[in-house]
């Protein structure tokens, strides 16, 4: 899936975050997967990369993915 409109993030905490609800969004919505080989890659206006976030690094209500 990819998000191709993209949007402006001041911080990496917040591109973190941001990522996690992503994550927490897609896991939620699709049901019960392995998620032990998704993640979210986050790249900058020109492509490169900023953040890879592996949805087992998400917290969900308190305890990893």
């Amino acid at each position: 899936m990819f998000d191709l409109q993209g949007r402006w993030l001041s911080s990496i905490r917040e591109i973190r975050q941001h990522a996690d609800r992503v994550a927490l969004g897609l896991m939620e919505g699709v049901g019960c997967q392995d998620w032990t080989v998704w993640s979210v890659d986050v790249r900058d206006a020109a492509g490169r990369p900023v953040l890879l976030r592996a949805f087992t690094a998400v917290r969900v209500g308190g305890t990893s993915a």
